[in-house]
Formats: structure tokens, C-alpha cells, sequence
């Protein structure tokens, strides 16, 4: 019995005894749930370390200003930003885990702007000084970067760490199409992001892709062909859900103060996920469903509620509707 036909059972059942959230539960493959599963029931916590890279469309490599949607500290934690070294940002991102989520497990998350847009030897020095903290309870490590930056040396790199860790390569795709990339000052086309997940086909690395629904320009259906897109490349494991935030700092964020444009509501977005999620290949695993800005810095979006207030609205909304992760998917 597949995955979704398991689900749909479950629900069936649940309409007496309860729901499936209620029985921990959701109709997606998400994250959560692969970790404890994975770890024995630890709770994972990934620590994200600014290793104070830049972007090939910021340093004048390929332009200048970075993404249009893009302000950097909108998704940097204070500790990142501030602590001047890779070891203390683990150290001091591993007593916060600890203390305030009671985790067990850590994945060192290279996150802000480009993680391998440096030389292999210098990116390797930055993941070695990561990964030598608390060695014992380090499970895995999570480099973000774009597909432009991606080559065979960089994929050997990483490769030469899944030995010891779970090693997840997170490319933005951002959107599919060379119209949208362009238009947000985006660097890269589609193709590079094809050619990237070409040279990790058969590579022993967890692909991650993340992307980005809601630019004013690009209709709904444009959207929902993402899910052809991402389910046509069998490397794919995880992907990123986000809804497009404006934030100060940003090129769009100057662009919505002159002349807002339509944003999702998260009435809206709950609403296409609804619709995208039943075509997303139900192996796939989601680690997220939408992003979070800086308060300080959001412009719009704002829904007016935490990020577990929006999780739960969400996922009861999926599942009051029936909408389970590949219930629309066709091979």
C-alpha cells in the first residue's frame, strides 16, 4: 500500500476516533518526523552559522545588489550576525538549542548568502572548524548555496563528509522560469540549476531545492507547474516551501513602498498549497511550508500570528480539505 493510500486509511479511521494531527499525523511528508525517525526520537536541531560569504550578483561577478527580494539579516539570527567566529556561533547556537528547545542532536546549517562561493580548501577549513564542536552530538551538516556555485570539486568536498554526517546541499531554485530569475536580479538561470542536479544524480548528498511562490507576475498555474519541475529529478529529496516576503533592505521592499502589488494572504497561500502539495512525488520530504522574516524588517506579509499558529491553521486546513502530499502526483 502506497504512502497516500496509507494516509487516506488513516483518515478514514480518524473520522472516528479522532484526526490525523491528533495522532501526530500530517497529510505531507515533513520534516519533523523524518528526524525522529532517523535519530531515534532525539530532538535535531539545526544551528545556523554566517560564514560570511557573499553572492556572485552582490560582489559584481555576475551584478551587483543581490536578489531583489533579498535582504540578508531578514534570516540571520542575532547570534550569527554578531559572534565573530564559526566556533562561537555553534557553541553559543547549541547552548540556546539546548536551552530552550531541550535538543539532543545538532545539524551545523551554513545558511546566509553563499556557502561554496570560496575556494574548496577555504570551504573546508570553515566546515571542519563547524563540525569539530560538540562532535558527539553533531549529526549532520546543511550548506546552502546557488547552483551557479555548485562544481565537482565542491560535490567532492561535501561528499567526503557523508562517512560521518548526513550531509543536505540546499540549492535555491527560487522559480523555474529564466523570466522570473531575471527579473529579481537573480544571476543564474534554470538551466544551471539543472546542470547542478546533474552532477549530484548519483552522489550519496541529501538535494534540498527551495522556492520561492507568490512574485506578483507570475499566475497561479505558472506556480503549480514547480511540482512537474521539482518531481522530474529523482536526486531531489527535501524542498523548501516560501512565500514571498518584502523586507526592508530589499530591492522589492523599495518597489512595494513606490506601488504595492498583490501579496499572499495566508488564507491565500494555505489555499494554492492545498492545490500544490496533492502534485508534489510523495517521497519527497518538506522542511518547510513557508518562511519567516524579521518582524523589524517584514514589510508584507504580515499574518498577524507566530510561526505555530500559522504551521497549525495550515496543516488543519490540508487536512480538513483532503489534501494529501502526492494524491495528484502522476509518473
Amino acid at each position: 500500500m502506497s504512502n497516500v493510500s496509507c494516509l487516506k486509511l488513516i483518515s478514514y479511521l480518524c473520522t472516528i476516533m479522532g484526526t490525523l494531527l491528533d495522532i501526530g499525523k500530517k497529510p505531507y511528508n515533513h520534516y519533523g518526523a523524518y528526524l525522529r525517525a532517523k535519530y531515534d526520537g532525539k530532538r535535531v536541531f539545526k544551528i545556523i552559522v554566517d560564514g560570511n560569504f557573499t553572492c556572485p550578483n552582490r560582489d559584481g561577478s555576475k551584478g551587483y545588489g543581490g536578489c531583489a527580494y533579498c535582504n540578508v539579516d531578514s534570516f540571520t539570527p542575532d547570534s550569527a550576525r554578531k559572534l565573530p567566529t564559526i566556533r562561537e556561533q555553534v557553541e553559543e547556537g547549541i547552548q540556546r538549542a539546548v536551552k530552550g528547545y531541550g535538543a539532543e542532536k545538532f545539524v551545523i546549517y551554513f545558511q546566509p548568502n553563499t556557502n561554496t562561493y570560496a575556494p574548496a580548501h577555504y570551504l573546508k577549513a570553515l566546515y571542519d572548524e563547524a563540525l569539530s564542536v560538540a562532535p558527539e552530538h553533531v549529526v549532520g551538516l546543511s550548506v546552502g548555496t546557488r547552483p551557479d556555485c555548485i562544481d565537482f570539486e565542491k560535490v567532492a568536498l561535501l561528499e567526503s563528509y557523508t562517512d560521518r554526517y548526513d550531509v543536505d546541499l540546499e540549492m535555491g531554485m527560487e522559480s523555474i522560469y529564466d523570466s522570473t530569475l531575471a527579473r529579481i536580479n537573480r544571476g543564474c538561470t534554470h538551466e544551471e540549476l539543472q546542470k547542478a542536479l546533474g552532477l549530484v544524480q548519483h552522489s550519496p548528498l541529501d538535494i534540498c531545492v527551495h522556492t520561492i511562490f507568490g512574485f506578483p507576475w507570475e499566475t497561479r498555474e505558472m506556480m503549480l507547474r514547480y511540482a512537474d519541475e521539482i518531481n522530474r529529478f529523482p536526486q531531489i529529496k527535501f524542498v523548501k516551501l516560501h512565500h514571498l516576503h518584502i523586507v526592508e533592505g530589499s530591492i522589492m521592499g523599495v518597489q512595494y513602498k513606490r506601488q504595492p502589488f498583490h501579496v499572499f494572504s495566508l488564507e491565500e497561500y494555505t489555499d494554492f498549497l492545498c492545490e500544490f502539495i496533492p502534485l508534489l512525488r510523495p517521497d519527497i520530504i518538506i522542511q518547510r511550508l513557508f518562511g519567516l522574516a524579521d518582524q523589524e524588517l517584514l514589510i508584507a506579509p504580515n499574518w498577524g500570528k507566530g510561526k505555530s499558529a500559522i504551521q497549525t491553521y495550515i496543516d488543519k486546513e490540508l487536512e480538513r480539505r483532503c489534501a494529501y502530499q502526492g494524491s495528484n502526483y502522476q509518473v
